[in-house]
């Protein structure tokens, strides 16, 4: 018989200048001032150790982690600090898919509960999100993470997906609207045609078949860099999102992922999964398609909001198919 473990982060007293808590997991501690988020560890000498990101970086990166339910494969902050899915339990790692820190010897990597990862991350997103950031949004479209404690923005960090019983736009759909009922168009896509495809289904078909525009649908996306689901289809899962700026994480895969350039354009950096020696460069742009293989890790850059189509492999299967030979590392063999 399965036990449920209640699971609640370690967090200290604010801090008397800077107002916010640390938080403490396994052999981890996450202290932050006003520009910097800092990763405390031991190494496997009883060394000291430590890591420093810029604290909007941190809480972008942190944002997604817990939004996508840390999300396929390797969810690297940086090429430092980062997490990997082994979908029931998380491993929390700094230094060890970095070659350099690896050889220095000052990596660490421990295994916890999915739960107890996701309850520590949520705590400390929650108390170091300031009033009037959002770390969903592009940076224009927000204000700054930097200061001291400054109130907290809970509806942003706390922002769930908002579920379509039915096809978008179709009677009964209660998730995203395609309309002015629903959220305004993004300042960047005040071009995209909003008009709805034609359709003329047969008598008696018109709540059965439905259609709906892609791009107008995209065009009121408040948030960048954070997928939807729009067809699911057995484990294909078609992805589109808007992107602006840099992808918060360096996303290394466990699976194929297909990317296609809806609009505009997007740089890749890509590089080795383990090791993080550079690979590619892909500069995809409007009608572009590319693959990152299973064994890759990539960061994206939209110098303008883009529309970005991910197809992903949901399988629960998959991952361990690749693993042990089964699957390919890469989608095409030339």
């Amino acid at each position: 018989m399965d036990i449920a473990v209640k699971f609640q982060s370690t967090a200290t007293e604010p801090h008397p200048v800077y107002g916010y808590k640390a938080f403490h997991l396994g052999a981890f501690t996450f202290e932050r001032d006003e520009y910097f988020a800092h990763i405390h560890w031991s190494t496997a000498e009883e060394k000291p150790a430590s890591h420093t990101m810029d604290i909007g970086d941190f809480l972008r990166a942190l944002m997604r982690d817990v939004g996508w339910g840390f999300f396929y494969g390797w969810v690297n902050f940086d090429d430092v600090f980062g997490t990997t899915n082994h979908y029931k339990t998380i491993d929390v790692f700094a230094g060890t898919y970095n070659g350099a820190y690896k050889k220095a010897n000052v990596d660490l990597l421990q295994n916890f509960p999915t739960e107890e990862v996701r309850v520590t991350f949520v705590d400390i997103l929650e108390n170091w999100t300031n009033a009037g950031f959002d770390p969903y949004a592009a940076p224009q479209e927000t204000g700054t993470p930097y200061g001291r404690k400054n109130g907290d923005n809970l509806s942003a960090v706390r922002r769930v997906r908002q579920l379509a019983d039915r096809c978008v736009g179709l009677k009964d759909d209660l998730g995203m609207r395609t309309d002015s009922a629903g959220y305004p168009i993004n300042r960047a896509f005040a071009d995209v045609p909003q008009d709805p495809p034609e359709l003329h289904p047969e008598p008696g078909f018109e709540n059965e078949v439905h259609a709906f525009n892609l791009f107008a649908y995209l065009s009121r996306s408040d948030v960048v860099w954070n997928p939807s689901f729009t067809s699911v289809v057995k484990h294909s899962y078609m992805c589109p999102t808007t992107e602006e700026h840099k992808l918060p994480i360096i996303h290394g895969n466990d699976r194929v992922e297909w990317f296609f350039q809806m609009c505009d354009e997007i740089t890749w950096d890509c590089g080795d999964k383990l090791t993080a020696e550079p690979r590619a460069r892909v500069v995809m742009k409007a009608g572009d398609m590319a693959a990152m293989p299973a064994d890759c890790r990539h960061q994206g850059f939209s110098p303008k909001r883009s529309m970005l189509l991910v197809w992903e492999n949901g399988s629960p299967q998959v991952v361990y198919d690749i693993q042990e030979g089964r699957a390919p590392i890469n989608p095409v063999s030339f």
